[in-house]
């Protein structure tokens, strides 16, 4: 039964949805997506020791998983897709996992998520192992499929953590950091593609982008481990530099193209004044962190 859970429950604020004005129906919605990050705060001492767990995992090597049935599944898809673009990371790095395969990130496969069986053989057959993070993802926090996913992982070595959006959730007694974000009943009642789906996605920025941090591939604010793969990222690239450096934007295409198109590298050789080589090698001493090569004597 899923009667007992708040995000399965009517919102008292939008029993007239279907009659309100278009204006005030988005009010109303904007005014209940303010919520979201407040519930999140709430979970924020947790999902620092996540973030601590993934930026371990990736100094040893490792990797992350997101896991997931439906919306959660796509929104952990979503996330890890993007990580190779904005920080240089390998496809394998972050992998997103969802039930029923490729295709069901672009038609609903919702019955895909009744199986703890299929998750653990999802996890299988992507070589989870043990010194991975494991994240599983539901709204209800009872999606079989996400249980499954978390009783495998356990059983393979990995670190595991969940996201749901309610309290008590069942798939929290598997994990080694649930977080369960309370986002309440939802305008359309039981659409947890909305307040639920912004908050697990909001999450996952907070965990992918500071574990990324963590590893250096991040100076200041800046994407400097970012892939320039069309035009628009090479302005990007070039932009970096500059903000990074203070140089103009024919220094930062100069060395921008002796740096072998490497944000991060061009950065050092120009505040470290440094070849091509140098800065290479203070990378490598300092593990990628841009602050650490320009330390380095």
């Amino acid at each position: 039964m899923i009667d007992h859970l708040t995000t399965e429950k009517r919102n008292s604020k939008t029993t007239l949805l279907d009659q309100l004005p278009i204006l005030e129906a988005l009010r109303v919605m904007n005014t209940e997506d303010k919520t979201v990050p407040v519930a999140i705060e709430k979970e924020l001492p947790l999902i620092v020791k996540v973030v601590e767990a993934v930026r371990e995992t990736f100094q040893n090597g490792n990797r992350l998983f997101y896991i997931g049935a439906g919306t959660s599944g796509r929104l952990g898809v979503l996330d890890a897709v993007e990580c190779p673009p904005t920080f240089g990371a390998s496809y394998e790095q972050v992998q997103g996992i969802i039930a029923g395969g490729a295709e069901a990130y672009v038609k609903a496969e919702e019955g895909a998520e009744d199986s703890e069986e299929a998750a653990a053989l999802d996890l299988q057959n992507h070589g989870v192992r043990k010194g991975d993070v494991v994240i599983a993802l539901a709204a209800s926090g009872r999606t079989p499929y996400a249980i499954g996913a978390l009783k495998k992982a356990k059983e393979l070595g990995a670190v595991t953590a969940s996201v749901s959006c309610n309290k008590k959730a069942s798939m929290s007694t598997y994990a080694d950091y649930p977080i369960e974000v309370e986002t309440g009943p939802e305008v359309l009642t039981g659409s947890t593609r909305l307040k639920a789906g912004t908050a697990q996605k909001l999450v996952l920025n907070m965990i992918s982008t500071l574990s990324m941090v963590g590893i250096g591939k991040v100076y200041e604010n800046l994407m400097v481990d970012m892939k320039s793969t069309n035009e628009k990222l090479q302005q990007r690239s070039l932009n970096i530099i500059q903000d990074a450096t203070g140089v103009t934007e024919e220094v930062a295409q100069e060395y921008f193209e002796a740096s072998e198109r490497h944000v991060k590298t061009a950065i050092v050789m120009i505040l470290s004044t440094c070849s091509l080589q140098e800065a290479k090698n203070r990378l490598l001493e300092s593990k990628g962190f841009v602050r650490g090569a320009l330390q380095s004597n």
